[in-house]
């Protein structure tokens, strides 16, 4: 993992300069339209109420085409995903895309007994295990960084970022650039990731 990087990358945010964003050029209301065979897992205007499904709603734009654009090339493998995107267009992916990031997402209660513990690795992170802050790159308040690929994880479900971080920690997920989160996922314990999950369900300030 490139920790210049990280630290430049934290610097910036934590200033209040934002990385240069690659506006998607897509039609909101033509992705609300496309979306209609989303709702059944996604949720209603991208608020997911599964928990083992990720929510879309404020999901920066460049990400969702990120990703999506991996599902339907077959670089990330997912049993319902792959087959749902194989189909899909650039432009309908850009749709799609932008609908979701104009969306609002919904918070949830985060498990009391871990927040405090989960607060410190979100924002300061784990020096003694060299695991980086995840403000450095998800924002203070986790929504993301629009133009930089960097998800939202402020209202996420825990339970699907628990997933995703045991994934990336197992090698099972490498949708994530140079390694980033497959090297900092590897060096947290299970006790940290549902602590640093249950706080950034309740993110939301």
């Amino acid at each position: 993992m490139n920790n210049r990087f990280i630290a430049a990358a934290a610097g910036l945010i934590l200033a209040g300069v934002s990385l240069p964003a690659l506006a998607v050029d897509g039609d909101i209301e033509a992705g609300e339209r496309k979306a209609a065979t989303c709702v059944a897992c996604h949720g209603a205007q991208g608020n997911s109420n599964n928990p083992a499904w990720p929510s879309l709603a404020g999901q920066p734009a460049d990400y969702i085409v990120y990703q999506l654009q991996l599902f339907r090339d077959g670089d990330r493998q997912d049993p319902l995903m792959t087959p749902q995107a194989a189909g899909l267009s650039d432009e309908d992916i850009r749709d799609l895309a932008v609908y979701y990031e104009a969306q609002e997402a919904v918070f949830h209660e985060a498990d009391e007994e871990l927040v405090e513990r989960g607060r410190e690795i979100y924002r300061a992170g784990i020096p003694g295990q060299g695991v980086a802050a995840c403000m450095a790159c998800h924002g203070p308040a986790g929504e993301g960084v629009k133009g930089a690929q960097y998800p939202r994880v402020a209202g996420q479900h825990a339970q699907y970022m628990r997933k995703a971080l045991r994934e990336y920690r197992d090698e099972e997920r490498d949708s994530d650039p140079n390694r980033m989160m497959r090297d900092i996922a590897s060096r947290m314990s299970d006790e940290d990731i549902e602590a640093v999950t249950e706080y950034m369900t309740g993110l939301h300030r």
